[in-house]
């Protein structure tokens, strides 16, 4: 099969490059390569290729830059206009659309800690508010006959892209500070699920390639964690001697209010495995 990938040298797109290309011919672009906002350009490179899957890894996710104006209106641009633009040259060109969101979409209580692939989002925040928008853009497109998968996923980790606005995952940034610091203070709050980008990569080839039901659906790795929990289990792993103070989230400035419980259950697909066991591969394989 043809294969689109956009944000292709990014953190997930580069793992998705690497797994879809044993099996199909992949075509992976990045901004270097045209802007996918210009829709004329797009239009053409997608008609060009006429591929049988695109999947959008492109993604304003800036969490707390989401909250100013100026940068909400990019945020818009990338995380709903985009998809809306996608949806429709699918429809145009018939191909099935892949395109990622987030438990950012989910706004959590004590009582409602995980959340189906059916509940209806509630973002508290900005950068929640336009994957939402985007999301439902898909679903207005569903209705005209849109071949579509939304996977919504959580805490991404993993080998960092090529792309040099590719950032570094909050287990590489732990790892960073320990080796200045001997004591870290970590939000014990905000539980949801750790996902290595290569178990998803693998995840969205089979989910894609197998001819599943169009629709949402969560992949994430197994084992429903804090912050302050996950990077215990990372010193662990990797036998680093330092002192891990838990704080709550009030306590930590961020101009964005972060969902307390975004837990993603996966209720359609194989699930993958639990985040203490890819997070060995990861750190075997850095």
């Amino acid at each position: 099969m043809k294969i689109i990938i956009l944000g292709g040298q990014g953190n997930l797109g580069s793992q998705l490059v690497k797994v879809l290309g044993q099996d199909h011919e992949v075509f992976s672009f990045d901004r270097d390569d045209f802007n996918a906002l210009d829709k004329g350009a797009l239009f053409s490179v997608v008609e060009e290729i006429r591929p049988e899957i695109l999947v959008n890894c492109v993604a304003y996710n800036a969490v707390d830059k989401c909250e100013d104006k100026e940068s909400y209106a990019d945020a818009l641009a990338l995380n709903r206009d985009l998809p809306a633009n996608l949806a429709e040259l699918a429809l145009k060109l018939d191909f099935v659309l892949v395109h990622y969101s987030t438990d950012y979409v989910f706004s959590g209580l004590e009582t409602k800690r995980e959340f189906s692939e059916d509940d209806t989002p509630n973002p508290v925040n900005k950068y929640g508010e336009s994957k939402f928008l985007g999301e439902r853009e898909i679903g207005r497109q569903a209705g005209r006959g849109l071949k579509y998968y939304l996977i919504r996923t959580s805490k991404l980790f993993g080998p960092k892209g090529d792309s040099p606005q590719a950032k570094p995952s909050f287990f590489d940034i732990m790892l960073s500070l320990a080796q200045d610091k001997k004591e870290l203070t970590v939000v014990n709050e905000e539980l949801s699920c750790f996902t290595y980008t290569l178990d998803l990569a693998v995840s969205s080839a089979r989910l894609m390639t197998s001819r599943a039901p169009f629709g949402i659906y969560h992949l994430v790795n197994e084992g429903a964690v804090t912050w302050y929990d996950g990077v215990l289990e990372l010193f662990k792993q990797t036998k680093l001697n330092v002192i891990i103070r838990p704080i709550r989230s009030e306590n930590l400035y961020r101009a964005a209010r972060r969902p307390k419980f975004s837990v993603l259950q996966n209720n359609k697909v194989k699930k993958m495995r639990s985040y203490q066991d890819a997070l060995k591969d990861y750190l075997n394989n850095k």
